[in-house]
């Protein structure tokens, strides 16, 4: 659920640019930058925060995420000043920088090392949810009661989902003193960079894509069905998750090939067929479904590579993520301006095979071969 609210603050304004630019009297264009100032948030605070609270028990660090998005979702809802809102917008990024830091490594924590792809897996459920159902009824509630209303909305379920930690969710302790890692040690353990380097390759074809969906599909003529088509890309990424919570543990390395693999097939069909209105769907699909597992995929392969200096580790990948949010928005938004919608498969052609063979290189260290347990440096996460 942390993982849900995360991704519906970030993505919730874009649905309703129109109206929050009415109501804070600036362009939807001004209006956008409320998605930028909170990945910008997350960007920056990711690693600081990660390592000022890594010796604070796991609770209270996940408690103070949540009252974050509590605070900074109930300002943007009343407030009518825009650049009040801009820093709500920046302060809601910081707290989900520090969310996606630390919930794989908590996830990983609750359970046997054995069954920690499972968890994560789980853990990340949330992600392909808020952008198959929850975005769209986000957009849908404020068109239907006002954008304030929905962040309201946001805040009442932050503050049961504070009720819900307390009640169920176990604590753990930081890191003690002697058992911290430098960043510097981190980034330079083998593995790390490959994993991170798989990342933005891959993260980075999948926005330019995802952020310029709706010119793409326009040349199958479905621009007046782009919620349609995201909504086959959620529900596959559902069943992706579902498929990746059963392969991780056992088949890391292969799943992540295979993913990086067939999205950069289903790009080449896009090249050829993307005035296919059947194709694109089918395509879509196929997208959805091996994008499902990546964050859980390249997360366990992160945490598990680091060791002691998962939670570090993770808190760049939440640096490189948020990279490739924004390098996706500018490169695809340059070659839409150049090259027209068209010239995308190519560059995520480029850009798949970049990150294969990366993946496909860190054979020893980063991506093994076989079950998980034979390569795990640490038994719980830390």
């Amino acid at each position: 659920m942390t993982g849900f609210i995360c991704i519906l603050t970030e993505t919730l304004p874009a649905g309703l640019l129109p109206q929050i630019g009415q109501g804070l009297a600036v362009s939807p264009s001004m209006a956008g930058q409320m998605v930028t100032a909170y990945a910008a948030g997350s960007l920056l605070a990711a690693i600081p925060l990660t390592i000022a609270t890594r010796t604070w028990r796991r609770r209270s660090v996940l408690l103070l995420t949540i009252v974050g998005f509590l605070l900074f979702n109930s300002v943007t809802a009343v407030s009518s000043h825009y650049w009040l809102t801009l820093a709500a917008r920046f302060f809601a990024g910081v707290s989900a920088g520090l969310a996606w830091s630390l919930l794989a490594g908590y996830a990983r924590r609750m359970v046997t090392v054995d069954q920690q792809g499972k968890a994560m897996a789980i853990a990340m459920v949330g992600t392909p949810i808020a952008l198959s159902l929850g975005v769209p009824l986000g957009t849908w509630l404020g068109a239907l009661v006002g954008w304030r209303a929905a962040f309201w909305i946001m805040s009442a379920l932050t503050l049961m989902l504070i009720v819900w930690v307390l009640a169920k969710v176990p604590d753990y302790p930081g890191q003690a003193a002697h058992e911290r890692v430098s960043l510097r040690t981190v980034l330079v353990t083998p593995g790390v960079r490959p994993v991170l380097g798989t990342v933005i390759a891959w993260m980075l074809a999948h926005n330019i894509l995802y952020t310029y969906v709706a010119p793409f599909v326009a040349q199958a003529g479905l621009l007046t069905r782009v919620d349609r088509v995201l909504l086959v890309f959620g529900l596959a990424a559902l069943l992706g998750i579902w498929i990746t919570g059963r392969l991780v543990d056992r088949h890391l390395r292969a799943a992540v090939l295979t993913s990086l693999a067939t999205f950069g097939v289903v790009s080449l069909l896009f090249a050829w067929f993307a005035s296919l209105p059947m194709a694109v769907y089918l395509g879509v699909a196929i997208w959805g479904l091996t994008f499902g597992g990546a964050a859980t995929l390249l997360q366990t392969a992160l945490a598990d590579t680091a060791g002691d200096g998962a939670d570090a580790a993770l808190s760049m990948n939440v640096v490189a993520w948020n990279g490739a949010i924004a390098g996706g928005g500018l490169l695809g938004g340059v070659l839409l301006h150049a090259c027209g919608a068209s010239s995308f498969p190519w560059v995520l052609v480029l850009l798949l095979a970049l990150g294969f063979v990366i993946a496909w290189s860190a054979r020893a260290h980063g991506f093994r071969p076989g079950p998980r347990l034979a390569g795990t440096r640490a038994v719980d996460g830390h």
